[in-house]
């Protein structure tokens, strides 16, 4: 029996038209898939571009570390790129000056103690942040090729866009970004990650802005160890071409 290829197609699509009700309805469309193509190329290019861009500059960075709403520490740095693309810092601070600690030996072993526990746990998110900020080309290509990237609804402006990641450094990560893509510049980060343990999360909110030459650079950064309530708050200003 000859069987056309129209008679094919009608028994193909009888279920789903059944399935609908009685109306046809196409299977959905990957109409976001374009767009978001050319976002994430745009997005890769302007980090890679931007990257060449910053390495000119150097600039100070001040670190103010809390312990649940108590401010126990000020850093100030000289930062610029190194040649592998990562921030280079020198100390701009006086080495501390262990007489003005006050109390007897006991009391300065348990200061020193508990200074060093959130020391150490605010380098951890120090570093955790660096995986994140700024994002990697290569780490969105990534991303992009297993399906971890949506455009969603929320740019503020026409000309902005707001792209969501996830598994992009640790597993049931997130990351969200506000991109203009008028200007191709990064305007925003909102993460949520953790350290070791899913318990144990950290949120990240990354505020950036744009140098006279149309550099962008991260201006403020806010880290929030929730478990420990450990707060690193930091922010970038004099930029210096060098």
């Amino acid at each position: 029996m000859k069987i056309n290829a129209s008679h094919v197609s009608r028994i193909m699509f009888l279920p789903l038209f059944i399935a609908s009700g009685g109306a046809f309805f196409p299977p959905p469309a990957k109409a976001q898939g374009p767009e978001l193509q050319e976002r994430v190329t745009d997005l890769k290019e302007a980090m890679a571009k931007n990257k060449q861009s910053l390495a000119q500059y150097t600039w100070v960075e001040q670190v103010n570390i809390s312990l649940k709403g108590e401010l126990k520490k000020q850093e100030h740095f000289q930062v610029r790129l190194g040649p592998d693309g990562k921030p280079q810092k020198t100390s701009l601070d006086p080495p501390p000056d262990s007489a003005s600690e006050s109390g007897g030996r006991l009391k300065k072993h348990v200061v020193a103690k508990k200074k060093e526990e959130y020391k150490e746990y605010a380098e951890q998110m120090k570093a955790l942040a660096q995986q994140y900020v700024p994002p990697d080309k290569e780490m969105i290509q990534q991303a992009y090729a297993q399906g971890n990237i949506s455009i969603v609804p929320g740019g503020g402006l026409p000309t902005e866009i707001k792209l969501v990641f996830h598994n992009y450094v640790k597993p049931q990560d997130s990351m969200t970004l506000v991109f203009d893509k008028a200007q191709k510049q990064l305007l925003s980060l909102q993460i949520a990650s953790y350290m070791d343990d899913p318990k144990d999360a950290m949120t990240l909110t990354v505020e950036f802005s744009r140098l006279p030459d149309g550099t962008n650079h991260v201006t403020n950064v806010t880290m929030n160890g929730v478990s420990k309530q450990l707060n690193l708050a930091t922010q970038n200003s004099n930029y210096q071409h060098l």
